[in-house]
């Protein structure tokens, strides 16, 4: 019934603009026949992956800095990483470490006028990266990766004050589909 309530909460609002976004893409390049390993632990936005047709398996939660072993041995024909590189110190060896052809990842961008953010109360609620276009391009093509479609939108916030506006016109959120080069690395 949880399941069904979030979904239907989000289908009628769209109260995350990213996901409404995300999805819009995820639709454009995936179909819904595909396997798809979504990294991190189930979360809303994989649930809404599910209620709209996906085949979808999470990560369990396993650092993976440390543990790629569901990453390399997963049958999934794409990876998903929404939100999840700006946690990881090394998300190279997560990128090259991916036995799927595909992949549709996203990342906050870092803004000139916000630092990374940080959690006071969570030790794994932080960023590490926070990627400009170019440097998260670069770390994909690195890992064998050739970007196929990309799109950026700004998060606009209710609040009142210099940076709320300037997140009104500033690109928050990148995301990207790829495809594994022939020559890649991995």
């Amino acid at each position: 019934m949880l399941l069904f309530t979030s979904i239907s909460m989000y289908e009628q609002t769209y109260p995350n603009k990213r996901f409404k976004l995300t999805l819009e893409f995820l639709e454009q390049h995936v179909p819904k026949s595909e396997k798809i390993l979504d990294l991190g632990v189930e979360n809303p936005f994989s649930e809404i992956m599910v209620s709209k047709g996906y085949q979808v398996e999470n990560t369990k939660g396993e650092d993976l800095d440390f543990d790629t072993s569901t990453i390399e041995n997963s049958n999934a024909d794409t990876i998903t990483a929404f939100e999840i590189f700006e946690h990881l110190l090394s998300p190279f060896t997560v990128l090259q470490n991916i036995k799927a052809t595909k992949l549709v990842a996203s990342v906050p961008l870092r803004l000139w006028f916000s630092s990374a953010y940080q959690s006071k109360t969570d030790l794994w609620d932080r960023h590490y990266h926070e990627f400009e276009d170019w440097q998260f391009d670069w770390l994909l093509e690195k890992t064998g990766w050739k970007i196929i479609d990309r799109k950026k939108w700004a998060h606009p916030t209710k609040k009142i004050g210099i940076r709320p506006i300037l997140r009104w016109f500033t690109p928050r959120y990148y995301i990207v589909y790829a495809e594994r080069t022939e020559n890649s690395n991995a």
